[in-house]
């Protein structure tokens, strides 16, 4: 397995620092999803755009959780569900029950919201080529096609920090271990 250098704000590369100062002042310590990052200054502020620009989109701040557990979920990211779960809840306070039903891969009890993470899920599992039945059901529960396009980035963000997750392999911080989830399927 490779080694993961965990930096922190003090040995971080050079343009790393800012950032990682940042994330602990605004987290109240370092994620270990940004201290991995910062191995790559750039792929760590990639990152952190796109949370920002994602935070800035047209979907609530619940609406894009809803967003972030159902792609973290369908990408199988065990850390990404945990602090997600924990933003969630604790950040954003969206309700228990809908955090639960993502979690749990059912039907959240909002309506508008389950067509949010259906939405999500699919453009995960299509990789993009979703249809024109999913895209009308998703503008007809309310959200429009910027919004369609901020699911997009929401996406991207996401799988980013899956990805990156699923090859540092962070454990999960202790901020975010009340959000602690398992994945069901084993890793190819």
């Amino acid at each position: 397995m490779t080694k993961i250098t965990w930096h922190t704000p003090e040995a971080a590369p050079e343009a790393s620092r800012p950032l990682l100062t940042e994330a602990k002042q605004s987290f109240g310590f370092v994620p270990n999803l940004y201290a991995g990052l910062a191995e790559s200054p750039t792929s760590l502020k990639a990152y952190t755009i796109l949370s920002d620009l994602f935070s800035r989109s047209r979907l609530s701040p619940v609406e894009q959780q809803v967003v972030a557990l159902a792609v973290s979920i369908e990408n199988e990211s065990e850390y990404c569900v945990g602090a997600h779960s924990v933003i969630a809840k604790d950040t954003v306070k969206v309700p228990a029950a809908i955090i639960e039903a993502l979690r749990s891969g059912g039907r959240v009890p909002d309506p508008k919201l389950d067509v949010l993470a259906n939405f999500a899920r699919l453009v995960v599992r299509k990789r993009g080529w979703v249809d024109e039945t999913a895209v009308k059901a998703f503008l007809a529960a309310g959200f429009d096609r910027a919004q369609m396009l901020d699911v997009i980035l929401g996406v991207s963000m996401v799988t980013l920090s899956s990805y990156a997750n699923h090859i540092m392999r962070p454990t999960l911080d202790k901020g975010f271990e009340s959000g602690r989830w398992t994945r069901t399927r084993k890793a190819a």
